[in-house]
């Protein structure tokens, strides 16, 4: 997981690959987020009414 070192010749992490995962992690989140909007947009509706 060094992708970020390779590619522009620095190392923020130190090179234990933290930063690298923190990307992908974002990724995924960003990536789910958007494919569950609906869910997501049904859910909080429903929480917000709820609370009411």
């Amino acid at each position: 997981m060094d992708f970020i070192e390779s590619w522009f010749g620095v190392s923020p992490d130190g090179g234990d690959g933290s930063l690298e995962i923190m990307w992908l992690a974002a990724i995924v989140v960003v990536v789910a987020a958007i494919t569950f909007r609906r869910r997501i947009g049904a859910w909080l509706s429903s929480r917000s009414s709820d609370q009411r």
